[in-house]
């Protein structure tokens, strides 16, 4: 059963979390990163017996909230520990658990992941990034787009494709490779969204890897894949609130200070109902998150894909709306650098459209959950 109300111990890392981040607001992304995994935040989901907290999607996805609440998010809080350490956490032998958990969880290495190809982009199943065996060794060959933070991590764990040996069809399957492994290579993709994350696409040109890059069974196919795509979306769903509920509380305070006319401009119903309405649909979707959170960490991967798929959605469009509303209600002021949230404006679409689409979402709802016909 899901809880609706976080119980005392949430609530306190909430706190915490929140107090921090307040107090961090003007320290440098790779600095915040460092000071909040010393404080256990970042490794909040790995298991204890790593270097972890112990605790699940549930509690990260709190504290990516609370510091993009502050203004701070850590968009590889989603990738890391999210993506890559719940996989390795699940599927990943003694060694690459021992290997990258601890370091994932103290903050000292980061993980990338990637997915999204030029030709495929949602679509998981046209994946073209192949690996093939070469005695012990893997070989891995193809390409990928919109790979966060690559310049910083340390390995990214690739999405590709290998043959299955009973039936001859291609599954994916999942690799670890370093960041200086031979015929591995990044372009940074010039981005209009302003981010200390940057975006690269990679180049994989038989890059050799030993055997045990492989994360997992190489037959598990789907299930080790959405083990780390369901708390991808889970995850974004918490960027979203926090980025929405940040620029909501810049735009109400200034709602309560700006007068005009003898009463701050918060006083009048066409400023006041746009970011109640804001506020009312940053904390359903905030609801629904914590359901996703709640389905997933205590095994319903069924539950939680509908669930986390239908969080991202909520998510999404509160974001894009407070953060809308938010721009309006300062006015000219809503679009200088000096109030920070004209900024938010191409970052708040980003929750729309990675790491999938609305369009997507709304296919997966009419056919998994409410049974229609495919379309394609």
């Amino acid at each position: 059963m899901t809880t609706l109300i976080e119980p005392e111990e949430p609530q306190a890392l909430r706190k915490a979390v929140a107090a921090f981040a307040q107090s961090h607001r003007d320290v440098a992304n790779r600095d915040l990163w460092r000071q909040a995994a010393k404080l256990g935040y970042i490794g909040v989901n790995l298991p204890e017996a790593y270097g972890g907290g112990g605790g699940g999607i549930t509690e990260l996805s709190l504290v990516l909230e609370e510091l993009g609440t502050a203004g701070n998010p850590l968009l590889m809080m989603i990738v890391s520990p999210a993506i890559c350490g719940t996989v390795i956490a699940r599927f990943g032998t003694d060694a690459q658990k021992r290997e990258w958990l601890p370091a994932l969880a103290d903050g000292s290495r980061l993980m990338a992941f990637g997915i999204t190809e030029p030709d495929a982009g949602s679509n998981s199943h046209r994946i073209t990034t192949t690996a093939r065996r070469d005695g012990a060794d893997w070989l891995l060959t193809g390409r990928k787009v919109f790979v966060s933070g690559v310049d910083i991590a340390d390995a990214t764990l690739i999405v590709g494709r290998t043959e299955d040996a009973r039936t001859g069809r291609l599954k994916p399957c999942l690799f670890i490779v370093p960041r200086d492994a031979p015929g591995f290579t990044r372009r940074r993709i010039d981005m209009e969204l302003h981010s200390e994350e940057k975006q690269f696409e990679l180049v994989l040109d038989d890059v050799r890897l030993p055997a045990d890059a492989l994360v997992g069974d190489e037959d598990a196919g789907l299930l080790q894949l959405f083990a780390g795509l369901n708390p991808e979306r889970i995850m974004t769903a918490a960027f979203a609130i926090g980025m929405g509920r940040h620029a909501l509380a810049r735009a109400v305070e200034y709602a309560r200070e700006r007068t005009v006319w003898k009463v701050p401009i918060g006083a009048h119903q066409a400023v006041a109902h746009p970011l109640a309405q804001a506020h009312i649909e940053l904390e359903l979707a905030r609801l629904m998150m914590q359901k996703a959170a709640h389905l997933y960490d205590a095994g319903d991967d069924a539950g939680a894909g509908e669930a986390a798929n239908m969080a991202k959605y909520a998510a999404g469009e509160a974001c894009v709306k407070a953060v809308d509303q938010a721009v309006h209600t300062l006015g000219g002021n809503g679009l200088t650098r000096e109030f920070g949230l004209a900024r938010l404006i191409t970052a708040a679409r980003v929750a729309r459209i990675a790491p999938v689409s609305r369009e997507m979402i709304l296919n997966y709802v009419s056919h998994q959950t409410l049974g229609l016909p495919k379309s394609y």
